[in-house]
């Protein structure tokens, strides 16, 4: 069996969940701080990534963060492009964790239109899959973002998001497509509700070799993503944290039985770059179990 076969068996089959370690640009300073890392404790750009880059090392090479409970981590681009302990942090990923690499390839989002945020553009995307591919990773993340139940706009994210993803599924990678909806909004529910039509309209269009995970907020009402998650081309249904703490995100993640938990902000919860290792592995190891549960419950 290839590693790729391997890899999409592993992420159709086992149970954990995935992890995502893909903060950058603006988000950067936000998790760097939930570390207990500050502005004034870092000069530029260099130095900033520099830091997230030994934050993620530590969570990656952490006692827990293994093939038992996580079956794959999100990375950034330029967590990819560097090493950790002397190997690609995707090699190692998978080499010596037993975890699936993915890679965060959108660009960040668009400016609010028809109640949405859709991706910009990534006229380059091309590049960077030939470049994922030969860094041994499996698939690919691009989020949007819906603020409300505007049909037009949530129509045209999703559609955004398969062409994406069949450009992606083109370069032999399996895509994440992330139609975020925010949790705040007024209209969570009715959005939903939309948002669930048009991905499975667009399920229905794929060719039989063309395979997709779905990254979807938590939704309000239990079990609406359940029809999605056994359509015949998606290999999971992941469940973003979006704002949530660790045991709200969870509590809720563990009400939706056919979704398990891709989290950022709530498997860093409680972490700190002051930690000894031994703090920082228990603390690690307690979300990392939580997240677990919920997601296999």
């Amino acid at each position: 069996m290839s590693v790729k076969d391997a890899q999409r068996t592993r992420m159709a089959t086992a149970s954990g969940f995935i992890a995502a370690l893909d903060q950058s640009g603006g988000s950067t300073p936000k998790a760097l701080a939930q570390y207990g890392v500050e502005p004034s404790d870092y000069d530029g750009d260099v130095e900033m990534y520099a830091a997230v880059h030994a934050m993620r090392s530590r969570i990656i090479l952490a006692d827990d963060f293994t093939t038992d409970k996580v079956l794959g981590a999100i990375l950034f681009e330029r967590t990819m492009d560097s090493e950790i302990n002397g190997k690609p942090t995707a090699q190692l990923l998978w080499e010596d964790r037993g975890v699936v690499p993915f890679l965060k390839i959108d660009k960040g989002l668009a400016d609010e239109a028809d109640g949405v945020q859709m991706l910009k553009p990534m006229p380059d995307l091309d590049a960077l899959l030939a470049k994922a591919n030969a860094a041994g990773i499996f698939g690919t993340k691009e989020r949007s973002l819906i603020l409300e139940a505007n049909a037009k706009g949530i129509a045209d994210v999703v559609a955004q998001q398969f062409d994406i993803a069949r450009q992606v599924a083109a370069a032999g990678l399996v895509p994440i497509v992330e139609p975020e909806v925010h949790i705040d909004s007024a209209t969570k529910a009715e959005a939903e509700a939309m948002l669930s039509a048009e991905i499975m309209k667009h399920l229905n269009g794929l060719p039989d070799n063309v395979d997709v995970i779905l990254k979807l907020t938590i939704p309000t009402k239990a079990g609406l993503y359940d029809a999605v998650a056994g359509h015949p081309r998606v290999l999971r249904v992941v469940a973003l944290s979006g704002g949530y703490s660790t045991d709200k995100a969870c509590d809720l993640l563990s009400q939706n039985h056919k979704m398990i938990a891709s989290f950022s902000r709530a498997l860093a919860e409680g972490l700190n770059v002051k930690m000894s290792a031994a703090e920082f592995n228990t603390a690690l190891g307690k979300n990392i179990a939580r997240i677990y549960d919920a997601s296999v419950a």
